[in-house]
């Protein structure tokens, strides 16, 4: 008898992870930057984790959304797509302009394990984007693919709904908009969207609670965690320098070895 394609351990996961984008309770979404980042946030209770591609990047000496992390983007999905959470990957613009290269790379992270990928279309063509997400889909149908536009993060706001729509008619199951703060155009989009919209947490702009009353299916933290753990670590330097002692928290030098081990997994889970 045929198994059933529905009943996999890894569509059963990207089932799991596309129920997170609960309205009234959105996904609050940590990105990781490598192993252990990865594994201390999911041991503190959240059930996925996404990757941070400026993060990605410069621990490994090279640009953020130039296409040059491919490589270090794979490498660490396959360190975490066998974790005990739900991973979502930060794929830049998919490294390639070719729908297919776009949709392999696609299909190699949910190999892998990984249940979701963010896609960004950089204002490039919006009719490009949305071949490379109807390609992605093709590929592999069970991937969550978040369609993110940039109008706001490089522009002024102008089209990101025609953006949207057209995203999800490619088949986007949800889309981001960072740089959007606004409650009000927040919750103009949330009224003319047919799927998950993601915000990207400002220090400045709404609190989660916020945003999950007008209407936040997932709120990613990105950057922000990898820039803040390396803020505290020039502190610290800083502190240490001029005579003071360090405040905050310390992991053990145990805890933090601790992380660098794979986690036991059980016969037969994903």
């Amino acid at each position: 008898m045929t198994a059933d394609p529905q009943q996999t351990p890894s569509n059963r996961a990207a089932t799991a992870f596309a129920g997170l984008h609960r309205a009234g309770e959105p996904l609050l979404l940590p990105n990781a930057w490598d192993h252990a980042s990865a594994r201390a946030l999911a041991a503190q209770g959240f059930p996925a984790i996404g990757t941070t591609s400026l993060g990605v990047a410069a621990a490994a000496g090279l640009p953020d959304g130039a296409a040059a992390t491919r490589e270090e983007t794979l490498r660490l999905a396959v360190a975490l797509g066998s974790e005990p959470f739900l991973l979502s990957v930060d794929a830049e613009g998919g490294f390639s302009d070719d729908p297919d290269e776009v949709a392999e790379f696609a299909r190699e992270l949910y190999v892998v394990g990984a249940v979701g990928i963010n896609l960004e279309d950089g204002l490039g063509p919006a009719a490009r984007h949305a071949a490379k997400i109807a390609a992605v889909k093709r590929a592999a149908p069970g991937l969550f693919v978040n369609a993110r536009t940039d109008t706001h993060w490089l522009g002024d706001g102008d089209g990101t709904l025609a953006r949207l729509d057209a995203y999800q008619q490619a088949g986007a199951d949800g889309v981001f908009v960072p740089g959007l703060t606004d409650p009000r155009g927040i919750e103009a989009l949330v009224r003319r969207l047919d799927v998950p919209l993601n915000v990207l947490y400002s220090p400045g702009g709404p609190p989660v609670a916020r945003l999950a009353g007008i209407g936040v299916r997932r709120v990613s933290l990105g950057s922000l965690l990898y820039r803040r753990a390396l803020g505290a670590a020039l502190e610290t330097a800083a502190d240490l320098r001029a005579g003071r002692t360090p405040t905050g928290a310390t992991a053990s030098y145990d805890d933090v070895a601790g992380l660098a081990r794979r986690a036991a997994r059980p016969a037969g889970s994903r």
